[in-house]
């Protein structure tokens, strides 16, 4: 899901244009004949995926289709993200260039995003004496903090044997050690580390398979019956297994079930990553040049779906009728759309893509316009 340690664009996920190096590259080569289409396609695709879901999560009570829907999408949108921005980060090795891509690319971008929604929350959600705090995430944040941290891991899992059946080990001791959360959302980072060590182990061959025709047609079936499996299972099953922030105990479930869960949802979210990877469209379309975007349609889309909860809008325009849940659908849609478009990006490049020569050295400086 993100922006990148090195290179020169800004995009929610890696660029295309390096693929190397995991850099985002700057709006000005968004449109460089190097850059493959299908990733920047499968990055708008999927943040838009990521806005509606978030925009079904107050309308859905009493629906188990929009229910099934947001399980559905819950259960693969992230790891995708993730999945993509580990493959784009194999080349990380924490040089001066690429520390101090993580710094402004993450770091800032995080730090002014935390402070943001925290005032935002403070005004609007009717709560002015909520601190604010640094390393207690709060609400989407959470991703920027965790990709810094994968990412300045990398080299170690370049390094180690079987790296993604040790991510996997880790990921299921996180989900059996309660109160982990609360630190920088260490449990989320740890629960969803595996698709990144996954992406580190990918090579190019292997999404060429999920773009072979063959692998298109199986991928409607799979959608098919995994969204019907989801509607079976919908008033069952809690949604925050989905959201990995929580341990079993934290659940009341067995300690077993922690470990049980963890296997099995990623299971699930790579058949489902693949088959969604599979009908992304291959060629340059119009919305291919918002994948470019993606970092500032993930970082604004929050106000609108917060603001939904603060201002009560659920209840007042009966958003959670059949009729308003559409409308909550094409809004959320259409604005993450928009969010991901030039003007935006430039209107943000200030935190998205600060320059910051004066904190760095002039090896890391050097380093970073040497390789534009």
């Amino acid at each position: 899901m993100f922006q990148a340690a090195h290179g020169n664009q800004q995009t929610l996920l890696p660029p295309v244009r390096e693929p190397e190096t995991g850099a985002d590259t700057r709006e000005r080569t968004a449109d460089r004949p190097g850059r493959d289409a299908f990733f920047d396609n499968a990055k708008y695709l999927a943040i838009v995926l990521v806005a509606m879901a978030h925009a079904w999560e107050p309308v859905m009570d009493g629906s188990r289709a929009t229910r099934a829907l947001y399980m559905f999408v819950y259960t693969f949108h992230m790891p995708a993200f993730i999945v993509i921005s580990g493959y784009f980060s194999r080349s990380f090795a924490g040089r001066p260039h690429q520390l101090k891509r993580l710094v402004t690319g993450l770091v800032v971008p995080y730090l002014v995003f935390e402070v943001a929604y925290s005032l935002y929350r403070r005004w609007a959600g009717g709560t002015p004496d909520q601190a604010i705090s640094l390393t207690d995430p709060i609400y989407l944040t959470w991703f920027l903090i965790a990709l810094f941290v994968w990412r300045l891991t990398t080299p170690l899992w370049r390094s180690v044997r079987h790296p993604l059946a040790l991510a996997l080990v880790v990921a299921a001791l996180a989900s059996l050690t309660p109160g982990i959360s609360q630190d920088l959302d260490l449990q989320r980072i740890f629960q969803f580390l595996p698709f990144f060590v996954l992406g580190l182990s990918l090579k190019p061959e292997h999404f060429a398979l999920v773009r072979r025709r063959p692998a298109r047609l199986l991928a409607v079936p799979v959608a098919l019956g995994a969204l019907a499996f989801t509607y079976w299972i919908a008033p069952d099953i809690r949604m925050s297994w989905f959201y990995r922030s929580t341990s079993a105990e934290e659940l009341d479930a067995p300690w077993w079930a922690g470990p049980v869960m963890t296997f099995a949802l990623f299971g699930c979210a790579l058949v489902l990553t693949a088959a969604f990877l599979a009908w992304v469209p291959r060629r340059r379309t119009w919305f291919t040049v918002l994948g470019a975007g993606t970092i500032c349609g993930y970082l604004l889309h929050g106000f609108l779906v917060k603001g939904m909860e603060y201002w009560a809008l659920v209840p007042a325009y009966r958003l959670d009728t059949p009729l308003g849940r559409v409308v909550v659908t094409v809004v959320a849609a259409v604005a993450v759309t928009a969010m991901c478009t030039p003007p935006v990006r430039r209107a943000l490049r200030w935190v998205t893509e600060p320059r910051m020569e004066w904190a760095f050295r002039g090896d890391a400086r050097e380093a970073g316009v040497s390789r534009r």
